[in-house]
């Protein structure tokens, strides 16, 4: 789902104006996988998917699979709805010079939240009941 974050995040207005001061580098981790995502002026500048030889960053979020899959659901359930909530609950570890990140923490959660929108309706999928 992180390659899918430029795609989803620059050409929405509200995103670029809410990031306009943020240029920053951040790793990504999902179990074993990482994303190295390059943040230009509120643009997502480049994705780019590891491993790395000594990567470049200022902050990592890290986290299983399973826990972003429950974190990009359409509806995500309690503790794995925010951000915030998943590093209260230990799910997700956020390492490094944190201040990019808790400085611009509103355009991160709604930036990491996009993928959301991906997932086909679940109402549209249950069947009506004959």
């Amino acid at each position: 789902m992180f390659e899918r974050l430029p795609e989803l995040v620059n050409d929405n207005a509200l995103l670029r104006h809410r990031g306009r001061h943020l240029t920053t580098a951040f790793l990504a981790q999902a179990s074993e996988r990482t994303w190295l995502v390059e943040v230009h002026k509120g643009e997502i500048a480049d994705v780019r998917t590891g491993p790395f030889v000594m990567p470049r960053w200022t902050f990592a979020l890290r986290a299983e699979q399973d826990a972003w899959d429950a974190f990009w659901e359409p509806v995500p359930r309690p503790r794995c709805h925010d951000l915030m909530a998943m590093i209260k609950f230990r799910t997700l570890r956020a390492e490094g010079d944190l201040y990019p990140f808790m400085s611009n923490l509103l355009w991160f959660k709604s930036v990491l939240a996009t993928p959301r929108t991906l997932h086909p309706s679940t109402a549209s999928n249950e069947e009506s009941p004959a």
